[in-house]
This record gives structure tokens, C-alpha cells and sequence, in this order.
């Protein structure tokens, strides 16, 4: 797979400000020239380097906060993040028993299937990923979207907590139910990175790249360019 030049139609088309990012889970081995063990990195944080440019490893060693690791199956959680009282203490919900509820309906990967996981530039990887993730604005998103069913039709089902919106939403759903996945962001992601105010994340399965991006360029010869200049828009404010 041209993974370079998948990318490079992503970005261009989309007009990303990031890199697509491309997210492998590692079982056994895998190369790994170029790629560094940061200290104590969030997950949502190792994506955050990775649209920068770089390539990250994450471990049970290097992760420091428990709901992502919880959930990417690199350590069990403590008991104050599985019974609720540690998201409620932060103001996320207004009890421990919300919390939990919500904790209780997370996916999650097998605990200690997985090594370790991998993040970089989706151009740059040196082996097929997972799951790409986006980090843009909702126009972008929508974009990729579309060119989803741009073939096929249907409808899109997002599915989210409004907690652990990348390790979960965007990569967890796409990994586990093969499926493309958006969701407006977290308090952890939100706090932690440089995801702006104005931007969403969205993740998609491997197998999805190639549609996606050859749907985008059939859309990018009418259907982006026109709805980007607003005809419709500017005749109702030369009429006004």
C-alpha cells in the first residue's frame, strides 16, 4: 500500500494542518528504526506528536494516565478510576455512580494482548497500520465521511462517551468494530493537547484508506470546491 501517497492525497485535498496519523498495536515484533520511547506520555498526547511529525511508542511503562491505559489493555485501572470516584472528582460527572455507569460501557482490548502500541505519520510508517486518525476541523471530518458512503450510500453511526475520545472513539471503536468512528473530543484530550477548541477527531480501520481517499478526489473535482465557495450563500447576501 502507497501509504505516502494515500496520505499526501488526504492532506491536500482536506487541507489538513496535521499528518494523518497511522496507529499499530504490536504483539510480537515489528521494525522500529526511528522511533522513540518518550517519558511518561498520555495517549492522546503520543497522537499530538504524531500529526507533528514524530514516532512514538507507547507501553505499560511510559503511560501515565489510567483510563487510556485501561482501555488499550497495558494495565488494570486503580480503584478509584473503575469505581467512578476518580472522574467525579474531577467535575466530569456529578457522582461516582455516573461515572461508572459510563465507565462500564467502554470498549476495551484484552488486557496484555499488546505490547505496546505505535503512532507516526501515516506517510512515514514503515508497516501497514491499524487504524488512521484525523485530528482537523469538522469540515474535514465530514469530508472523509462522505467519502465513505460515497460509493455506497447508508447512514453513519458515531458512537461516544464524551470520555476517552481517542483512545477509544477514534481508535478502539475503528479497531475492535472495523468501522469508522468520529466523536467531538474529551476532557482529557482537550486538556492535555494542542486539539483546539474548533477541532474533532475521527479514526477509521486500515482497510477503509484506499476508498476514502479515491472517493475524495471524485469529490474534490466538483462537490468540494463548489460547496467551499458558498454560491448558494453569497446569492442569498447579494439579495439581502
Amino acid at each position: 500500500m502507497d501509504l505516502e501517497g494515500l496520505a499526501m492525497v488526504l492532506k491536500e485535498v482536506l487541507g489538513l494542518g496535521r499528518e494523518p496519523i497511522g496507529v499499530k498495536f504490536v504483539e510480537d515484533e515489528v521494525p522500529l528504526d526511528g522511533f522513540e520511547l518518550p517519558s511518561q506520555r498520555c495517549y492522546c498526547q503520543v497522537l499530538m506528536g504524531a500529526g507533528e511529525g514524530q514516532k512514538l511508542l507507547l507501553t505499560a511503562n511510559n503511560i501515565p494516565c489510567p483510563a487510556a491505559a485501561w482501555a488499550l489493555g497495558v494495565k488494570p485501572p486503580p480503584a478509584k478510576l473503575s469505581s467512578g470516584e476518580m472522574p467525579a472528582g474531577m467535575g466530569i460527572f456529578g457522582n461516582p455512580a455516573a461515572a461508572s455507569n459510563t465507565l462500564s460501557t467502554i470498549p476495551r482490548l484484552e488486557m496484555g494482548k499488546y505490547r505496546m502500541v505505535v503512532c507516526c505519520p501515516l506517510a512515514e510508517s514503515p508497516f501497514e497500520p491499524d487504524v488512521v486518525i484525523i485530528e482537523s476541523y469538522p469540515e474535514h471530518l465530514m469530508r472523509v465521511t462522505l467519502a465513505l458512503v460515497f460509493g455506497t450510500g447508508g447512514r453513519l453511526r458515531f458512537d461516544s462517551a464524551i470520555l476517552q475520545a481517542t483512545c477509544v472513539d477514534a481508535t478502539i471503536i475503528p479497531l475492535v468494530d472495523q468501522r469508522l468512528n468520529a466523536c467531538l473530543g474529551c476532557y482529557g484530550c482537550r486538556e492535555a493537547t494542542s486539539l483546539a477548541d474548533s477541532e474533532c477527531v475521527l479514526g477509521f480501520p486500515i482497510k477503509d484508506l484506499r476508498t476514502i481517499v479515491g472517493s475524495l478526489k471524485k469529490l474534490n473535482e466538483r462537490a468540494i470546491p463548489q460547496v467551499r465557495s458558498k454560491p448558494v450563500y453569497k446569492a442569498l447576501t447579494k439579495r439581502a
